[in-house]
């Protein structure tokens, strides 16, 4: 099984897969949007690897920190999710995130999460709240998730409604302050009322 790979991106799709070569065999691997931004074609990478197999396929899932892959592993063993889904959780939530969300049981926030709806979002919270725990990440927890609450609730509170909401946070980085966040929403909002 591959665990990791270093070498050079060779080159990035936009349905999110990078091609690096390693020793001359070149692998794709699926990654986030948020770690495509980062690869540059001709640079040098290192990849955390998961070796998805099948009966019908063989799939590499490429993460920058390890803490991102063991979220991955620990998501695909949730009932109903699927290497899709779990790539699309880590692309709204990073790993710090998710597990403040879990602890914090927050609904909501999933649902920022494409293909992710309410049951689904309950389901995910009770099944994720024994395996996602601070001391399984390599990185400290922050306060995203709450972040992300925090500017949810003073939105709803300026008389924005939940689709509005839901639809500029999803477009926003979820790892960033609460002020950053409520400024960047105020200012997508505005410029989509205008």
């Amino acid at each position: 099984m591959i665990g990791s790979l270093r070498g050079e991106v060779l080159e990035r799709e936009l349905d999110g897969i990078v091609l690096v070569e390693v020793a001359g065999v070149g692998y794709r691997v699926h990654i986030t949007e948020r770690t495509l931004a980062e690869l540059e074609p001709g640079t040098e990478t290192f990849l955390y690897v998961h070796h998805h197999v099948t009966e019908t396929a063989e799939s590499l899932f490429g993460f920058r920190a390890k803490d991102e892959r063991i979220t991955f592993q620990h998501l695909i063993k949730t009932n109903g999710v699927g290497p899709a889904l779990a790539m699309a959780v880590l692309a709204t939530h990073p790993p710090a995130a998710l597990v403040d969300i879990i602890a914090s049981n927050d609904v909501a926030a999933l649902t920022l999460v494409s293909g992710v709806g309410k049951k689904t979002a309950e389901r995910l919270l009770v099944e994720l709240r024994d395996r996602l725990s601070l001391p399984m990440l390599d990185t400290p927890s922050d306060t995203s998730g709450s972040a992300v609450s925090e500017v949810r609730e003073a939105l709803t509170g300026l008389g924005y409604g939940t689709d509005e909401v839901r639809d500029v946070l999803r477009d926003l980085p979820s790892d960033a302050p609460s002020a950053t966040l409520l400024r960047d929403a105020l200012k997508s909002l505005g410029s989509k009322r205008a």
